[in-house]
């Protein structure tokens, strides 16, 4: 008999069934199957075999096979997942099995094991820092990326280091070739393996046909999946590659991880970071996330890999702050510096620039009418707005009430600073002359081949993702991003600095970076232009302890018909705080085992419900 899970999000039993003899051979722990249940046929995976049942109580046979699933141990992982982000086991699953039917992947190849595929003589072995070349793998690329896989392997691994010393966090600066780090590794530790994320699918191929020519055998997630379970590839890929079929994990590496890519939007809300991470802990495994600009929940308590000062300035380009405080908020968007910085980018013939403005706004700000200084909240430095009463001035971030006094000047009257970037795009053509070309999120990506020929480019962040390189990027106004209604926009907006940089390139190559702002004294913007993000950091962290916020905390927030009952069940649980946020609940833990412990003991209630585990807008 074997325990299985359908494939029916809605469905969180699991049910025994009995094993026909022409399926025996062919199933395991993960195997894909077909079942009856409640008069349909739907599909399910083994979670458990050799159960033994209830004595005297018949059970149904299996269906039929439909091919492999994950392997043993990522079920396991998959377990884990669904614990920590309160999710259905059947959606980890899923994203765990192949998008084909495929059979017979455990057994038409070599699935790599602790060794197998491993280095020569005077090699790596099971993640440790060797000296040797692996047979098979790059040659070393040399230069800095041999001390920053020193780091990553330096000192042994295991599955019994502290919480949270899982896994190394390499710093590396926006316009240095973190493939040269990837290149490295798999010199010294070989394919066999290794898995590389990063968050977007044209940098996923890049990367495999880099790789590729290089000699190595890559499979692809998640065409590559059969090759992935079967041979000793390194395996490549995005998201959904952190449950890529490779039974026991040699060594992991995520590109840019403070990317937001890496968080599933819908439910559950899980983190490929986190799961990769996991997977290393498990497996013993060194783990590196590299990030020109790593968030505080991604660096704590974790060691810590930089180059030396000189190389990541050098890897940041030279970024420039317009301080517009003392400017009339009726002036318009645009300074005379950025006029003067678009011209000299533009009048030469080759010459490409970018403006970003956040269109649609992620708070409302007010500025004052007499100072022009924006209103701040004094305790997490988030925008203030008016309250529903109008009597006072309110943070979208933290709920700190206060009056409508200006904090620079004791005015009283504040004027809200409306933008848009369709009537940016009109007044920038008209004053340099070009033709601009708005770029948002729902811009049709067919017109790739106008873009790229386009000279100057105004768009809300998007434009970032879909410009390859330019010469100078301007922020047209930066106070949106920083003071977005969310924990978390500060680390937010340097990783769209750290994004814009790379597109300028290095300091060395005259690219420029252009912000206007209000708050020119802000510790992001300052990390910015000294190129060294822990001028932003050690802020962050202060206001995250200070409040009780991840790493320091966790929080869940209860959305839909169901929260009211869930939350109230919730709230009984000793140690979870529960609060209601307008249409969501706000659940607040000391740590995750005790916020994923109290969202499992919980039954669900009848009605829809949503539940957002590590929320990115709380």
């Amino acid at each position: 008999m074997v325990r299985v899970v359908p494939d029916v999000p809605a469905i969180h039993k699991r049910f025994d069934y009995s094993v026909p003899p022409s399926l025996q051979a062919d199933l395991r722990v993960g195997s894909r199957v077909r079942i009856e249940l409640h008069g349909r046929r739907v599909g399910a995976w083994v979670v458990e075999d050799h159960v033994a049942g209830a004595p005297g109580v018949p059970l149904k046979p299996l269906a039929a096979s439909s091919g492999d699933g994950p392997p043993p141990e990522l079920v396991a992982v998959a377990e884990w997942a669904a614990w920590r982000w309160a999710g259905p086991l059947s959606s980890f699953l899923g994203t765990a099995s192949p998008p084909r039917v495929v059979r017979g992947a455990w057994r038409s190849g070599v699935v790599p094991g602790p060794t197998d595929g491993g280095p020569a003589d005077g090699g790596a072995g099971n993640g440790g820092a060797g000296n040797g070349a692996v047979s098979g793998a790059p040659r070393s690329p040399g230069g800095g990326s041999v001390a920053l896989v020193d780091g990553i392997l330096g000192g042994e691994i295991t599955s019994s280091r502290p919480a949270r010393a899982d896994a190394s966090v390499v710093r590396l600066a926006p316009s240095l070739d973190a493939t040269l780090v990837v290149e490295e590794l798999l010199h010294r530790m070989g394919p066999s393996g290794v898995l590389v994320l990063v968050p977007s699918v044209g940098r996923a191929a890049q990367l495999a046909a880099r790789l590729r020519r290089s000699g190595l055998s890559v499979a692809l997630m998640p065409e590559g999946w059969e090759q992935a379970a079967s041979t000793a590839a390194v395996v490549v890929g995005t998201r959904a590659a952190a449950w890529a079929p490779i039974p026991k994990l040699r060594a992991a590496m995520v590109l840019d991880a403070h990317d937001e890519a890496y968080r599933e939007e819908r439910s559950p809300t899980w983190s490929a970071v986190d799961v990769v991470v996991e997977r290393g802990r498990r497996d013993g495994a060194p783990v590196a996330l590299l990030s020109p600009c790593p968030p505080v929940v991604v660096t704590e308590g974790r060691r810590l890999v930089t180059t030396a000062r000189s190389v990541e300035r050098r890897g940041w380009p030279v970024v420039e702050v317009v301080d517009r405080t003392g400017d009339d908020p009726r002036t318009g968007l645009f300074s005379e510096r950025l006029a003067r910085l678009l011209h000299s980018v533009l009048d030469r013939p080759e010459g490409r620039a970018v403006c970003i403005l956040n269109r649609t706004g992620r708070a409302r700000l007010l500025a004052c009418a007499q100072c022009g200084a924006l209103a701040r909240c004094t305790r997490c430095g988030g925008a203030l707005a008016q309250d529903d009463t109008g009597a006072g001035l309110q943070c979208r971030r933290c709920g700190e009430h206060r009056p409508t006094v200006c904090a620079e000047c004791d005015g009283t009257r504040f004027k809200a600073l409306r933008i848009g970037v369709t009537r940016a795009t009109e007044e920038l053509a008209a004053l340099t002359g070009v033709e601009a070309h708005e770029v948002t999120a729902s811009s049709d990506p067919s017109d790739a081949g106008a873009l790229a020929d386009a000279r100057l480019v105004v768009g809300t962040e998007a434009a970032l993702h879909r410009v390859p390189r330019c010469d100078a990027v301007a922020f047209l106004d930066i106070d949106q991003h920083l003071l977005a209604a969310r924990f978390g926009a500060g680390e937010e907006t340097l990783s769209l600095l750290a994004r814009a940089a790379r597109l300028v390139g290095p300091r060395h190559g005259g690219g420029r970076l252009l912000v206007q702002t209000r708050i020119p004294d802000h510790e992001v913007l300052r990390a910015a232009v000294h190129a060294d993000p822990a001028m932003a950091a050690g802020p962050e962290r202060e206001i995250r302890r200070a409040l009780g916020l991840p790493p320091f905390g966790a929080l869940a927030v209860l959305r839909g018909p169901g929260g009211p009952a869930y939350a109230e069940g919730v709230a009984a649980v000793e140690g979870i705080t529960v609060s209601a946020d307008g249409d969501r609940w706000l659940l607040r833990a000391p740590d995750h085992t005790t916020l994923c412990d109290g969202l499992a003991a919980v039954p669900r209630p009848a009605g829809r419900l949503r539940v957002e585990v590590d929320p990115t807008d709380a």
